[in-house]
């Protein structure tokens, strides 16, 4: 196999740092088990850079060599699969087929965007509407392949206004990637967050705590990357002029019926839907944990009787690559923070930094991080473990730095293959009109240090009144 030179490049830099950890006398206050986990986690990250091979298969790869070695124990390994978080995510799927199953989607896209009259409303209420599937599809790429129909036909009703088809082929993706943060189940980059969390803290974030902190800034965000789409992509003359999104054309994409009655099906589906997302929300009230509320929701939604996906449709859906990536990084958290070697590569950073400079660097790393590692997953499974460590030294609260280094990273618009919900929409069906790489630069210029700076402003001044501070509270 022959290696491109950025392939080259990534590969001697792995290399070196393995070759100068295996010297004794280098580094000295590094033990056996730190430097076997450094030079596994450079290995893994250089290769989740650059080789052209799945994350997935790289994480596993890692994660076994790091218990081959016996740096963690096989239980340690293999403890991260029955994680509650992974049973969320699969119940969460399967809950998801159910819905799609059902053409709510549809229902609920005619009635949010029909409504529109004018452009700006048509962006804001399509937004407000792509914020919404969060709670009920868990996955990024999931979502835009949910609004590609909802996509193609506002495309249709808009024919003659190309470039607001082409703003609109912008909002989507994009809205899409930054409102993933309202709810615990957006990303799978989440759940890793709240693992390496739980592992090296002992602080356990749930779906209420989630919803409490992401939701805001969901929203915010959102709005204010949709408003930004409509500037930097249309004219004021563009703008100007009715739109009106009828019915019919949302029914022409659509297999399942967009107005009327609701049917048997989608009635059962929305109420269960319904009944999951609130139970979810009032844990606090009843105590039951949000997967165990997701299980009963999957066993009842595929049930013969009152379900509308079998099981076995529903768990063709679940991403079990992701799920395995997750345990794996999750496993290779545990060693960074068990074996010293978090510690060891934060220990050189000023220890008098201010708060919140401390976590502006974090924010704008985080945020810069999808130039270099395409996978979300990929970049919270590196940046987070070592994020906690430095929150800690600095002695800045661990869950405020986690969180913001996880939001920042949901910013990933800056090249059509950086993100998947992009990729999709950078090249939509029926030779629909889409977005350049220019247009795409034209928005990633001016959207990433707004939404840095979105970011920064929510961990200084919102997070700390919903109860999450800046500093430790051992500070004084």
């Amino acid at each position: 196999m022959t290696l491109s030179l950025r392939q080259a490049v990534w590969l001697c830099a792995a290399l070196s740092v393995c070759a100068l950890l295996a010297v004794p006398t280098v580094l000295p206050s590094l033990n056996g088990e730190a430097r076997l986990t450094l030079a596994v986690f450079a290995l893994a990250t250089c290769a989740w850079i650059a080789a052209p091979v799945d994350d997935t298969y790289i994480a596993l790869g890692a994660g076994l060599a790091l218990t081959a070695t016996g740096v963690i124990s096989a239980d340690t390994l293999f403890a991260t699969l029955g994680d509650e978080t992974v049973w969320l995510l699969i119940c969460a799927f399967v809950l998801a087929a159910a819905v799609a199953r059902t053409g709510l989607a549809g229902r609920a896209a005619a009635f949010l965007v029909g409504g529109a009259r004018t452009v700006r409303q048509l962006v804001h209420l399509t937004t407000a509407a792509l914020v919404v599937t969060a709670f009920a599809v868990p996955a990024t790429s999931g979502r835009a392949a949910l609004a590609m129909p909802v996509f193609l036909a506002l495309a249709k009703a808009l024919a003659d206004r190309r470039r607001l088809v082409v703003m609109l082929a912008l909002l989507f993706p994009t809205v899409v990637l930054l409102s993933a943060v309202a709810t615990l189940i957006g990303a799978g980059a989440h759940l890793i967050t709240v693992s390496v969390l739980w592992e090296q803290t002992g602080e356990r974030l749930g779906f209420v705590e989630w919803l409490l902190l992401g939701l805001p800034l969901a929203v915010v965000s959102s709005h204010l990357a949709a408003e930004t789409v409509l500037l930097t992509t249309t004219s004021r003359a563009e703008r100007q002029g009715p739109v009106r999104i009828t019915p019919a054309l949302l029914q022409e994409h659509s297999p399942t019926a967009v107005t009327g009655p609701l049917t048997t099906a989608e009635t059962r589906c929305l109420l269960l839907l319904g009944t999951v997302v609130a139970l979810w929300c009032s844990e606090p009230l009843h105590g039951v944990p949000p997967a165990v509320v997701a299980l009963i929701g999957a066993v009842v939604a595929a049930s013969p009787a009152l379900g509308t996906v079998r099981l076995k449709d529903g768990l063709r859906t679940v991403p079990w690559p992701l799920l395995l990536f997750m345990a794996a990084t999750t496993a290779m958290g545990v060693a960074l923070a068990e074996s010293g070697a978090a510690g060891w590569l934060v220990g050189g950073l000023p220890g008098d930094l201010p708060a919140w400079l401390f976590l502006a660097v974090i924010v704008v790393v985080s945020t810069a991080a999808h130039l270099v590692l395409q996978s979300r997953s990929a970049r919270s499974s590196v940046l987070v473990p070592l994020v906690v460590a430095a929150a800690v030294a600095a002695g800045v609260n661990p869950v405020a730095a986690a969180l913001a280094s996880t939001a920042a990273a949901g910013f990933c618009h800056t090249l059509p293959a950086s993100a998947k919900p992009v990729t999709l929409f950078a090249d939509p069906p029926d030779g629909v009109p889409t977005f350049t790489p220019r247009d795409l630069l034209r928005l990633s210029g001016l959207l990433a240090p707004l939404s840095a700076a979105v970011v920064l402003l929510f961990a200084l001044t919102v997070w700390p009144l919903l109860g999450v501070p800046v500093l430790l509270e051992t500070q004084p």
